[in-house]
């Protein structure tokens, strides 16, 4: 990753705004419900990957009763952004949140009985250190769950979705679903799902669209600038276009650490 905050108090403020107090990407808290489906939380010591501004965070404890979340990051406004919710919530005593170095996680072998991320992995880049390091970090009959942005093919992205990512001007790391498998298989894992979530955001992006371009729009330049409002415009219609051509498709991610 780069040395650049990506996510500065301006992107975090809009994007919470878009997708809801605490979370920096799509769903909230039904997206999180699925990526969960079949994995027990519950008295677990979880870890949150990408914890963002905090919201998986707070549901882990709050509404899935996990016993520990340590929630990460490798930039300081969305680890205070986190402890603000985490405070406002009155979960400090059940939820961390800690500020890492990009690289291998910080914790001893066997750490968690869950790892969880929601859209953040895509800003690393090598998948197979990253499979190999989770299974590390999880105790044996632990479980991965998470969200990614994929590519739906290996080699070089199309100029379109080239185009897109270049809009973003974030450090996205676009994997192929079977460039993730094939990590994960390689970890160790198994149980082993991919579940392609392009169908759903394809509608939700387009209804964003239409949210930035449409009344609403005037009052967005206002609370967070007329120039970054435009470049938003931009963005979602490069990502709508990607998402149409099937070629950006978000998964969910399950695997098990036998």
């Amino acid at each position: 990753m780069s040395d650049e905050i990506l996510y500065h108090s301006q992107m975090i403020s809009f994007l919470e705004e878009l997708w809801g107090d605490g979370f920096l990407s799509p769903g909230g808290a039904d997206e999180v419900k699925k990526v969960l489906e079949g994995i027990k939380i519950k008295d677990q010591r979880v870890l949150d990957i990408g914890s963002g501004s905090g919201a998986c965070a707070v549901l882990l404890a709050k509404n899935y009763f996990a016993k520990q979340v340590v929630g990460i990051d490798v930039e300081v406004p969305v680890c205070d952004a986190a402890r603000d919710h985490v405070l406002a919530a009155g979960l400090s005593e059940k939820i961390s949140i800690e500020l890492v170095s990009p690289g291998q996680l910080p914790f001893e072998d066997g750490s968690f009985q869950v790892v969880f991320s929601k859209d953040s992995i895509i800003h690393i880049q090598d998948k197979s250190a990253l499979a190999a390091d989770v299974f590390r970090v999880l105790k044996p009959g632990g479980q991965f769950a998470a969200s990614d942005w994929l590519i739906s093919h290996g080699g070089q992205p199309s100029p379109e979705m080239s185009e897109y990512i270049k809009a973003e001007g974030l450090d996205f790391a676009m994997a192929s679903p079977s460039e993730y498998k094939e990590a994960l298989v390689k970890a160790g894992f198994v149980e082993i799902e991919l579940v392609n979530r392009n169908p759903w955001y394809s509608k939700i992006a387009v209804n964003e669209l239409e949210w930035l371009k449409g009344p609403e729009r005037k009052d967005l330049s206002k609370r967070h600038g007329e120039n970054f409002i435009n470049h938003q415009v931009e963005i979602w219609t490069k990502l709508v276009q990607v998402l149409k051509s099937g070629e950006h498709c978000p998964h969910h991610i399950r695997a098990k650490r036998p």
